[in-house]
């Protein structure tokens, strides 16, 4: 059943100013790295002046160890993988990361950054980790946390219900049509059962460890110290939060446990990573901050995702009248030189307008296109080969766009590490909140460029609009 949104506001309030106080120390006492796996790009929605590497080859993982920031992200893409295309890459990951970790003498931690909306290979990924991580570095892993709380798309944990909101209601993600996805979907409507849902009855809902939002916004820190202290043989910890000040009291509580000797996998949304980080707020970055070489071309908007919240976002760009739209059949998918043509005829349209100063909008077709085999993995190979051409509208670009949007995660992560060929990125911030702006690398195809990096599942209905009006006007 959806609740009010007001309902956020009705909780205690507390000192967020001592809060950050008490986080600050515990941050400044933890010298563990922490490395983010992102299974897609867009879980760099909430930091900013982190890196962001692309690839997890010896030489990235080194720089990202040496770094003075506490943490990196790493984009394994995952969500876009085989069951087992990302147990290869995690296995692979996991090897790597100890190895340079030994190397530079630094312990580290992991965070498999994913969906606010509860989809992705899980308990597989974190599993993987686990093993990997215990093998390597003979430390047992306690339990696991999961927090899915971000705030900037309108994620909330409440009473062990997570919740996406809509307008002014928030509605129970098994509700919603994300929970219907077709390779990650789920029924569960509290966090312990869908704990109990996604692991087979591995771990029993009744047995999962909830950080309540009365203790939270009691700053009863020892209770949940004490309740993560208590956590053995890879218990799930479920945290509930209604805003920012509700993770940093867990974070403080958290830290504390690690300092005794706890340690944790954790599987979370964005906001978390930005609390155990200690990244600061910075204002939402304008147009001079992100297009650092000025041109006269035009830029592009390429659109993969089919979430109804992305159908909606396009139709409201397209009240903006200086923007050629190009829909890109994607019903021709199963007959490849039909399909290839489009593409081409795409590209020919966009290169013309970019060219002569217009921002382009390249879409595909709104229906969702289904191999209808039966087959969660056939229905993945088939988004794939729909998000390579969507991609290839940006890759095989013969002139350099002003800027460059990708919405949807898939679509943004393949247009990052092959359209762009972009091996490291600086997060220069957000453009609207929860919608990140990488600074491409000089390795890339367009060096210097900046990439918005739109989820699928993020903003209101005009926030596209909005984003591309920012980088329009000069």
């Amino acid at each position: 059943m959806a609740l009010h949104a007001e309902v956020l506001s009705s909780y205690k309030k507390i000192d967020e100013a001592y809060v950050d106080e008490l986080l600050n120390k515990e941050i400044a006492a933890n010298n563990k790295k922490i490395v983010v796996l992102d299974d897609d790009p867009t879980g760099v929605q909430t930091v900013h002046d982190i890196s962001v590497y692309t690839n997890w080859e010896k030489d990235s993982i080194r720089q990202g160890f040496i770094e003075e920031n506490n943490l990196f992200y790493v984009l394994t893409n995952s969500r876009g993988f085989t069951a087992e295309q990302t147990t290869k890459a995690h296995n692979e990951i996991a090897a790597v990361v100890d190895e340079v970790a030994k190397e530079t003498g630094k312990e580290y931690i992991f965070i498999s950054r994913s969906d606010s909306t509860l989809r992705g290979h899980f308990p597989l990924e974190t599993e993987i980790l686990k093993e990997n991580y215990e093998k390597n570095t003979g430390k047992t892993i306690d339990g696991e946390i999961l927090c899915p709380f971000f705030k900037e798309g309108g994620r909330f944990t409440l009473d062990n219900v997570h919740y996406v909101k809509y307008g002014d209601e928030l509605v129970p993600a098994n509700e919603t049509e994300f929970a219907k996805d077709k390779t990650f979907g789920y029924t569960a409507k509290t966090m312990p059962e869908y704990v109990e849902e996604k692991t087979k009855g591995a771990y029993h809902s009744s047995d999962v460890i909830c950080i309540s939002l009365e203790d939270i916004r009691n700053v009863n820190i020892d209770k949940i110290e004490a309740q993560l202290v208590g956590v053995k043989d890879f218990n799930k910890i479920i945290v509930n939060a209604a805003d920012y000040v509700d993770v940093k009291v867990f974070c403080v509580a958290l830290y504390r446990a690690m300092a005794k000797g706890k340690v944790f996998m954790f599987r979370t949304a964005a906001a978390i990573v930005k609390v155990m980080g200690g990244v600061s707020d910075q204002p939402l970055l304008t147009r001079k901050q992100m297009v650092v070489k000025e041109t006269d071309n035009g830029g592009i908007v390429v659109v993969g995702s089919h979430t109804d919240k992305t159908t909606k976002q396009v139709e409201c760009l397209k009240e903006l009248t200086d923007i050629e739209f190009i829909e890109l059949d994607a019903t021709l998918v199963k007959d490849d030189a039909a399909f290839e043509a489009e593409v081409q005829r795409c590209l020919a349209k966009e290169e013309a307008c970019i060219q002569a100063g217009k921002t382009v909008c390249c879409y595909t077709t709104r229906a969702l296109i289904t191999a209808d085999t039966g087959d969660k993995e056939d229905e993945l190979r088939l988004s794939v080969k729909i998000s390579d051409a969507v991609q290839s509208l940006v890759g095989r670009l013969g002139i350099t766009p002003s800027f460059v949007i990708a919405k949807g995660g898939i679509t943004s992560s393949d247009v990052g590490t092959k359209a762009l060929a972009v091996k490291k990125a600086n997060v220069l911030g957000q453009i609207r909140p929860g919608i990140p702006v990488w600074q491409t690398g000089e390795e890339s195809k367009f060096p210097m460029t900046p990439y918005i990096i739109f989820p699928g599942n993020v903003g209101e209905i005009t926030t596209l609009k909005e984003a591309v009006e920012v980088l329009t006007n000069k």
